[in-house]
């Protein structure tokens, strides 16, 4: 946009020209004033993306501040340009302007034109910041998460189709709020998926999604420091999306005097900036140049273009082809038989791993072989996935065979095992250890990195030492892949198969999912390839899981056994760069998407009691000898089969026309048992069972409540 301004005849000038560059991580915003200090009177101001190319959409700016000068007879007026912004610093430094940081900047502009003003609250594509004034200016903003930031805002608009324009139209006309994470894009996704999988109305997510910016912002931000009096919103999300206002609005209710949008919110640390390049004894020592003419920077941009791209690059995966094939030696081989149902005979133990994305099940027979297996998506529905695979098992199992018992784990342990009357659940370090040990044993530590979740367990002489798990970050696991293979138009084995054949991976640092985006971008505008870019990304992953999660300060603390499972490390290219970086070569079993639901199955195994094999001298509940055979029989009916004139125990879980009727309903409540006040999420079955989840402590998960 371009702004006319009434200015003095050019021999009355008593102020430079001044221009402020504001260099966000996702846009530049740019402000010429003349002489007067108003932002609504300036004689040019823009907003624009600048897809990680920093210099190109500078110099476009530049060209047109030229042309709008030239215009009015003013083309060779030198200007005092100063640029701010988080990525800002490295193009002031190479075009010798000063760089002035963004509180000071952004505090300027405030007390130009809203001098009334007690706090803050700024949203940017990657950032967020809230700055209280007074009694001293002091900024906090969000460090390595870019959870509740405008490109977290994007990422959701994309799930549900439409872009951040279209999420504020929809959240226009909202009539009911859920609770959606906002601390990570990735979990936030885990959150809206299942709500869009059950056909909830598209303004009511949308408007959940802003509420939860402003919770994010808030809670995260303010770390309980009050927020009050006037309150003014700036940054891009803020001004241009009236129900993230709202948001803001509904959260800071009583507690805020007013709250105020300037009219160019947008522009405003760009027009400070603008301010502070006319006003050089307001700048830090070392910061004095000389003003120059819109052509001399437009030179010194283009002279920028030859200076050579300082990607850093990591070891390429396979330095040779003989590196290759014996790493492929030692991967591609069997460590559990998977055998078929073709055949089986006697008792089977069904195993099912609930994840976060996905749902895994093993049936296993008595000799611990794998005889049917699934992996797939649970498509936002764990018990609908599960109760299919349970259809799938029942119609294939041969006469002769049965499921004797069975066991879930993962996400959804509960909701199955309530729901399908399984007849256990286990906790998923466990099922993962009994995996792992079965496969390597003597296992020293075992990794998991899932779909949204990593694991790692250290093992000292067969008893689980310590557990480390990720809490508020998902970046680098298998989403995090998934993400970024679906934005380069890629299937995950196209995805992999890119990164194997890299020669010089790029370093992307270990970051946020949100982060990574510009990582990524940068990198493809000097030049990456996809491939180097896949392999960069693969080491990312494996990066986050060992420095973030399991912080670990020297391999030798992983032992000498390490096995490494879940779906993220079937790719080869993860392994690999796990490999390089801990300089060991570890074990990953054939099975290792399956390891839980192989560990929940062997657990089951572990705990069954066939009746057949008692004996008549067992006894009664009430610790009495049982009289005879048929008050024995009468006792465990219910769940046996008769195989051969011989009665066994087998599983609780549903069959049938029961497992046909099941349906469930769910309903939210919040319970008033204590202060928490949780909000609860009872999911009640057509045979009465219920399970209650949401609750922080026992009793507000009882189910009989």
């Amino acid at each position: 946009m371009v702004e006319a301004a009434v200015t003095a005849d050019n021999t009355c000038d008593t102020k430079p020209l001044r221009v402020g560059l504001d260099i966000g991580s996702t846009t530049v915003k740019a402000v010429v004033l003349d002489q007067t200090d108003s932002l609504d009177a300036v004689l040019f101001s823009d907003y624009r993306r600048h897809h990680a190319n920093v210099r190109a959409t500078v110099a476009g700016l530049l060209e047109d501040i030229h042309k709008e000068l030239e215009a009015r007879g003013r083309g060779d007026e030198p200007i005092r340009l100063a640029i701010t912004g988080s990525g800002g610093l490295a193009l002031a430094d190479n075009l010798h302007v000063p760089f002035v940081q963004e509180v000071i900047a952004e505090t300027r502009a405030i007390d130009e034109e809203y001098p009334q003003a007690d706090v803050i609250i700024e949203l940017g594509g990657e950032d967020a910041k809230i700055t209280y004034l007074k009694p001293t200016p002091e900024q906090r903003m969000n460090g390595s998460c870019a959870g509740g930031t405008g490109a977290f805002i994007d990422q959701m608009a994309t799930l549900l189709d439409t872009d951040a324009a279209g999420l504020n139209d929809m959240a226009k006309h909202y009539e009911t709020l859920y609770p959606i994470a906002s601390r990570c894009g990735v979990f936030a996704k885990t959150d809206l998926q299942p709500l869009i999988n059950d056909g909830a109305a598209k303004p009511d997510l949308a408007a959940s999604i802003f509420t939860a910016v402003a919770t994010q912002t808030i809670a995260g931000l303010a770390s309980g420091r009050p927020i009050h009096g006037t309150v003014i919103f700036l940054g891009g999300p803020l001004f241009f999306m009236s129900e993230l206002r709202e948001a803001f609005h509904r959260a800071l209710e009583d507690k805020v005097d007013e709250f105020i949008v300037p009219t160019d919110a947008h522009l405003y640390v760009a027009f400070g900036s603008a301010l502070l390049a006319g006003e050089p004894d307001q700048l830090e020592e070392g910061q004095h140049f000389e003003a120059r003419t819109c052509v001399d920077i437009l030179q010194s941009l283009e002279d920028l273009k030859n200076l050579p791209a300082n990607t850093p690059t990591m070891p390429p995966l396979f330095p040779t082809e003989a590196d290759r094939e014996a790493f492929n030696k030692r991967h591609h081989r069997e460590h559990v038989h998977i055998g078929t149902l073709e055949g089986a005979q006697g008792p089977h133990f069904l195993g099912i791993d609930a994840g976060s994305t996905t749902i895994k099940a093993t049936l296993v027979n008595d000799d611990r072989e794998i005889v049917w297996s699934s992996y797939a998506t649970n498509e936002g529905s764990p018990l609908t996935a599960a109760v299919n695979i349970v259809k799938q098992i029942q119609s294939q199992l041969p006469e002769g065979a049965w499921i004797a018992r069975s066991c879930a784990t993962g996400y959804g342990e509960g909701l199955i095992t309530t729901g399908l009357h399984l007849d256990e659940g286990v906790v998923e370090t466990m099922a993962h250890y009994r995996g792992a040990e079965m496969v390597s044993p003597g296992v020293t530590a075992v990794i998991d990195i899932g779909g949204q979740d990593m694991k790692y367990l250290a093992i000292t002489d067969g008893v689980i030492d310590s557990i480390a798990v990720n809490e508020a970050c998902s970046s680098g696991c298998g989403s995090f892949l998934q993400t970024f293979a679906m934005s380069m138009g890629l299937s995950i084995e196209e995805f992999t198969q890119k990164a194997l054949a890299s020669t010089h991976p790029v370093d992307l640092g270990s970051r946020c999912t949100v982060f990574m985006n510009s990582s990524v971008k940068q990198a493809q505008k000097e030049g990456a390839s996809i491939e180097d870019i896949a392999a960069g990304l693969c080491y990312s992953v494996v990066r986050n899981a060992l420095y973030k999660v399991i912080k670990l300060r020297d391999s030798g603390e992983l032992g000498d056994t390490v096995v490494v499972q879940g779906g993220t490390f079937l790719n080869d290219a993860v392994l690999r760069a796990f490999e390089l970086l801990t300089e060991r070569q570890v074990t990953r079993p054939n099975i290792a998407g399956l390891m839980g639901a192989y560990g929940a199955a062997l657990t089951a195994r572990m705990h069954y009691v066939d009746v057949a094999d008692e004996t008549d001298s067992l006894v009664a509940a009430d610790g009495s000898a049982l009289k005879d055979d048929a008050e024995r029989n009468a006792q465990n009916d219910e769940h046996t089969v008769v195989i051969d004139g011989v009665k066994h125990t087998a599983s609780s879980i549903l069959t049938g026309d029961a497992l046909d009727a099941l349906t469930m309903t769910t309903e939210r409540d919040v319970c008033k048992l204590c202060q928490n006040h949780c909000k609860l999420t009872i999911t009640t079955f057509a045979d009465g069972a219920r399970y209650v989840t949401g609750n922080r402590c026992e009793r507000g998960g009882d189910a009989k409540r």
